[in-house]
C-alpha cells in the first residue's frame, strides 16, 4: 500500500511506520476516556478536596521522578522494548482502576491512588522512547515535523475519547442518573481498558529494534545543563494547571464530566491541529524562539485563571476560565521545541533518549513538590496565589531559555 505524501515527506523511506502510529491512535482514544473523568471521578466519587488532589498527584507523579532507577531495570532493552513495557503498565492501571469504579471492595482512596500511580508509571515508561522513536523514524531535519505528526495523531485519538466521554454522560444522564453515579465511570474506564489492551497488542507486534539508549540511573553532562534548569520551570508550571486548573473548574464552577470531556476535546482539536504548525515552525526558526515566544500568552492565561472570578460576574468568569483552560494546553504544545534542542546538541540518538529521560526526572523532583505544596497554597491563601506562582515561573522559563547561544540554536546550527 502506498504511503501518503506527508508521510513519505517526513519519515524515512526504508520504516514502516504504520503500526507506530495505529499504536498512538488507540493509546490516544483510551488516555482521552480515563483523562475525561479522572477529576470528576475523584471530587464526585472520591470526595477528594483541593489539599488531597495534591497529595494524589504527588504519589501520581512520583513514577517521574523515579524513572530512572525503573528504565534502569530495563537497561538491557531497546526502546521499543520499553514501549511496550510502558503501555502494558497502563494497562494494569486501567484494571485496577476499572475494578474500583466496579468493586465496592476497592473503592478506597488508598487503591485509587495506587492504580493511578501504576497507570502513570507505563505513562512516563514511554514519554522519552516515544519522542526518541518518532525522532529516529523521521529524516534529517525532519525531527520537530515528525513530532508533530505523532502528537496531531495522539490527540486525534484523545478528541473521540473525550467526544465518547460525553456521549456517554450525555445518555446516562437521558436514563436518569446523575455524575455522582458510578454507572457512566465503569463504562468509561471499561471502553478505555478495551482499548488500551488493543493499544498492547498492537505494539506487541512492533518490529524489534536495536536502538537502546544507555539506562544511566542519572545521565548529566555540562552541555544540558540548560535543559535540566528548563526543565525544573516548566514542568513545576505546567504542574500547577495539570493538577489543579480541572479542579477549580469542578469545584468552583460545578463542570460536569461532559463539560469537561468537550474542554478536552477542544484543547485536543487545537493542538492536532496546530501540532504540525508549531513542530515546522520550530524547524524554521529555530527552538529558542519558540521556547522563548509564549510567555505574554502564558501570563494571560495565568493571570485571568486566577483571578476572573474576581473581575467579571460568575457565568462570564466560568468562559473565561474554560477559554484559558484551552490556551494554556495549546501553550504547551511549545514543549516540544526542548526535544529538538537535546537532540540538536547531543552527540547520538542513545544520549538523547538517556537526557530526555533524566529531564523528566528533573522537573519531577520539583513538579510533586509544587503538586504536593499547591493543595495547600489553594486552601490556604486561594487560587490567586497559586497561579500568580504558576506565572511567575513560567517567565522564568523563558528568560533562561533566552540564554541559549545562538550557534545552538536549531536553525543556526544545520
Amino acid at each position: 500500500m502506498k504511503r501518503p505524501a506527508f508521510i513519505n515527506n517526513i519519515y524515512k523511506p526504508d520504516v514502516k511506520v504504520g503500526r507506530f502510529l495505529s499504536v498512538l491512535i488507540l493509546f490516544g482514544i483510551a488516555f482521552g476516556l480515563k483523562r475525561g473523568i479522572q477529576d470528576n471521578f475523584l471530587s464526585d466519587i472520591m470526595k477528594i478536596d483541593e489539599f488531597e488532589r495534591g497529595l494524589v498527584e504527588f504519589f501520581r507523579e512520583s513514577p517521574g521522578l523515579l524513572l530512572m532507577f525503573i528504565l534502569a531495570l530495563m537497561y538491557k532493552f531497546a526502546d521499543s522494548r520499553v514501549f511496550k513495557v510502558g503501555i502494558g503498565m497502563m494497562v494494569a492501571g486501567l484494571v485496577g482502576l476499572f475494578f474500583t469504579a466496579s468493586t465496592e471492595f476497592f473503592m478506597t482512596k488508598l487503591f485509587v491512588v495506587m492504580f493511578m500511580t501504576i497507570f502513570s508509571t507505563g505513562e512516563h515508561i514511554i514519554m522519552p522512547v516515544r519522542s526518541t522513536i518518532a525522532m529516529e523514524l523521521a529524516k534529517k531535519e525532519k525531527s520537530g515535523a515528525s513530532l508533530g505528526v505523532t502528537t496531531s495523531l495522539n490527540q486525534l485519538g484523545n478528541i473521540a475519547g473525550f467526544i465518547l466521554v460525553t456521549g456517554i454522560f450525555f445518555i446516562i444522564g437521558k436514563l436518569g442518573f446523575t455524575r455522582a453515579d458510578l454507572i457512566g465511570y465503569r463504562i468509561v474506564f471499561g471502553v478505555s481498558l478495551a482499548l488500551m489492551t488493543g493499544a498492547a497488542f498492537t505494539a506487541a507486534a512492533l518490529k524489534e529494534t536495536t536502538l537502546k539508549a544507555p539506562r544511566q540511573r542519572l545521565y548529566f553532562a555540562k552541555k544540558f545543563r540548560t535543559f535540566y534548569m528548563l526543565e525544573v520551570f516548566y514542568g513545576s508550571r505546567k504542574q500547577i494547571f495539570l493538577t489543579f486548573a480541572p479542579y477549580v473548574l469542578i469545584l468552583h464552577y460545578g463542570a460536569d464530566p461532559a463539560i469537561m470531556a468537550i474542554l478536552y476535546a477542544i484543547c485536543s482539536v487545537f493542538v492536532m491541529t496546530l501540532g504540525p504548525l508549531i513542530g515546522r515552525l520550530i524547524d524554521k526558526v529555530g527552538y529558542k524562539a519558540v521556547m522563548v515566544g509564549d510567555t505574554l500568552v502564558l501570563v494571560v492565561v495565568c493571570v485571568m485563571y486566577g483571578f476572573a472570578h474576581r473581575f467579571f460576574p460568575f457565568h462570564i468568569a466560568y468562559i473565561i476560565v474554560c477559554i484559558n483552560f484551552v490556551l494554556d494546553q495549546i501553550i504547551s504544545i511549545a514543549s516540544m521545541a526542548s526535544n529538538v534542542y537535546v537532540k540538536d546538541i547531543a552527540s547520538n540518538q542513545e544520549e538523547v533518549t538517556a537526557t530526555l529521560s533524566t529531564g523528566i526526572s528533573v522537573n519531577h523532583v520539583f513538579s510533586i513538590i509544587i503538586a504536593l505544596l499547591g493543595g495547600w497554597v489553594w486552601k490556604a491563601t486561594g487560587i490567586e496565589v497559586l497561579f500568580s506562582i504558576s506565572a511567575v515561573l513560567g517567565i522564568i522559563n523563558s528568560i533562561y531559555a533566552a540564554t541559549i547561544k545562538p550557534n545552538s540554536s536549531g536553525i543556526q546550527t544545520s
